[in-house]
């Protein structure tokens, strides 16, 4: 989940903040402009909280002519009523932080401050559970203590973190998952009421902002009710989670089957989603089976290509929800999520999995992912399809960025982010600063996006979509992102292969001299000397080094889950170029 903004603030605070980013945006301001003069397109009205296609679909209130689904019979959670309490200490694995908990420390964990609000809501969640290496009777008693405090605090739907829709869906879900193989947490009939509230609150406040400002939390709102509805017995619920999961697969995702958010571990995260409902789908002997299949199989077409010889790249934002490595067993590993599935489920997945073809790698490229091979180097290309990256969504400002691996060694890999935020350390890790591309003046490829931009308006701003494609032993991206400043124009990027060498050249358009700065992000030991970088590791060493610049080394974070990274090197060339330029840089096997 991104995360989201505390509550609302006072008018007064609310506009100047408003104001502060007017004034540093050049761009929204021109949009304004444009707008208020009617020169831009503004988005279609909308009614929040209420997608148009679930008109006539019944809710909560209405009557259900359709005949209910049996529920599911739920056997508790332990075999001691009522539940002794842990006598055991237990580590929860959160977003960022291993919480040790010691017996009787229950009693604060949800009122306890918290570095991050994804620590928190996870534990909301009751996203640990899922992630515990083993599910034991300490496990167990200390599920139903932190449940008991839950219940006791915030069974009672309300506007604060505890009930927003994607949190009660997680909460949900992970709870009848949890039900599924070790019981429910007691007492099992009040439970059961608690989750049917649920349903009706997540439907209340579904997580639709208009066909502009919707992402993929609205299709998790329909998973919660999907199986909320079949695991109760709720046909309400169960039909209008349908609807939303079918309808929504067509707005995230893109043709090829990619996530159009940018990030390569929501894509995982999402294709995973789907894959759960298809699977409850199943189980229950639902109608929707078929057509959740369809799209679980060609969002799992696109995971061998997110997967690189060396480990999967981050791209974009990392979800908070689960290690990046929690979601590798949809590329057919029995690992993660899949091995915690019941035996029947797990059996249909990889059996789906390994019937699943690969995604057209030339219409992935078309949607800003290109796979490349040549030899023993093997890359992932990304940019947003228009450049811009995709608001709402995950993305970075990677625009002409890649991640590199020969033989196996990653090499120049993407950083990914540790947090949410729009300042600090956050903004720092999705901008271009850290990323394996090219910044003019030390600006971004692209402007910052929002969501209520038109499409002919971004292209006004910043030219026609970029071209990314591969073939033989080179690949090609091109943009024109930097033509919305004075005295730039588009900038080239051409990689070239063989066995033990790579080049790269970089060729921008434009006139008057400009800072220009080539940035790559490697886990090896980097080390910066008069003839450019040694690099060393896995067993290899390698020579990076450009003819009309020198190279700088420093230390930044690879981030590898949300929250908790390792120590890497950023290698900068920068170079003061008169326009129109072409620089090199040269990447020697040793």
């Amino acid at each position: 989940m991104r995360g989201q903004p505390p509550r609302p603030p006072d008018m007064f605070t609310s506009l100047a903040r408003k104001t502060r980013q007017v004034a540093a945006d050049p761009v929204l301001r021109k949009w304004l402009v444009r707008r208020l003069t009617g020169g831009a397109a503004s988005p279609s009205p909308f009614a929040a909280h209420r997608p148009p296609y679930l008109n006539g679909v019944p809710g909560p209130d209405s009557q259900d002519t359709q005949p209910q689904a049996p529920p599911e019979a739920f056997e508790p959670l332990g075999t001691k009523t009522p539940a002794e309490p842990p006598v055991e200490s237990i580590e929860l694995p959160l977003p960022g932080l291993t919480l040790r908990l010691e017996p009787g420390a229950e009693k604060d964990v949800f009122t306890r401050s918290y570095g991050d609000m994804e620590t928190l809501l996870a534990l909301h969640r009751f996203a640990w559970v899922p992630l515990l290496e083993t599910f034991d009777a300490n496990a167990a008693a200390w599920t139903q203590a932190l449940w008991d405090v839950w219940r006791r605090s915030f069974s009672r739907p309300g506007k604060d973190w505890a009930w927003h829709p994607y949190t009660a869906a997680e909460r949900a879900i992970n709870l009848l998952d949890l039900a599924r193989i070790h019981g429910l947490p007691g007492p099992v009939d009040e439970t059961v009421s608690l989750l049917a509230d649920h349903a009706t609150e997540i439907h209340r406040r579904l997580e639709y902002f208009g066909d502009h400002d919707t992402s993929n939390h609205l299709s998790n709102n329909g998973r919660g009710l999907f199986r909320i509805g079949l695991a109760l017995g709720l046909n309400w619920a169960a039909r209008a989670g349908a609807e939303i999961l079918d309808r929504e697969a067509a707005r995230i995702f893109m043709p090829s089957g990619v996530l159009r958010e940018g990030s390569s571990h929501y894509h995982l995260l999402v294709a995973r989603n789907y894959a759960d409902a298809w699977l409850a789908a199943l189980r229950h002997g639902r109608p929707e089976e078929e057509a959740f299949l369809i799209i679980t199989r060609k969002a799992l077409a696109v995971v061998p290509w997110l997967i690189l010889p060396g480990g999967m790249p981050l791209v974009g934002d990392i979800s908070p929800d689960c290690p990046p490595e929690h979601l590798l067993g949809l590329a057919g590993l029995e690992s993660g999520w899949v091995a915690g599935l019941g035996d029947d489920d797990r059996a249909a997945i990889l059996a789906q999995i390994e019937k699943t073809r690969p995604a057209d790698n030339e219409e992935l490229a078309q949607d800003g992912w290109l796979r490349f091979s040549r030899g023993p180097w093997s890359g992932l290309w990304h940019t947003a399809p228009g450049g811009w990256p995709q608001a709402p969504g995950h993305g970075h400002q990677d625009t002409g960025g890649f991640e590199l691996h020969f033989d196996g060694t990653p090499v120049f890999v993407d950083p990914g982010r540790g947090a949410y935020g729009e300042d600090g350390e956050a903004a720092h890790y999705r901008s271009s600063l850290v990323h394996n591309t090219v910044t003019v003046d030390g600006t971004d490829p692209y402007p910052n996006n929002k969501p209520y931009y038109d499409d002919a308006f971004r292209r006004d701003i910043a030219g026609p979509a970029p071209e990314l494609n591969g073939g033989g032993d080179e690949v090609v991206l091109g943009h024109h992102g930097f033509g919305r400043f004075k005295g730039l124009g588009s900038l080239r990027r051409q990689w070239r292969f063989t066995n033990d060498a790579m080049t790269l050249t970089d060729t921008l358009e434009g006139d008057g001299r400009h800072l220009v700065t080539r940035r790559f992000a490697t886990p090896l030991e980097a080390e910066a000397g008069a003839g450019g970088v040694v690099l060393k590791g896995g067993g290899r060493t390698f020579h990076l080094n450009s003819p009309d610049a020198s190279a700088a080394v420093r230390e930044i974070t690879l981030w590898r889950a949300y929250g908790s990274g390792r120590l890497g090197s950023l290698i900068e060339f920068t170079t003061e170029a008169q326009l129109p330029w072409t620089g090199e840089i040269r990447l020697e096997v040793l």
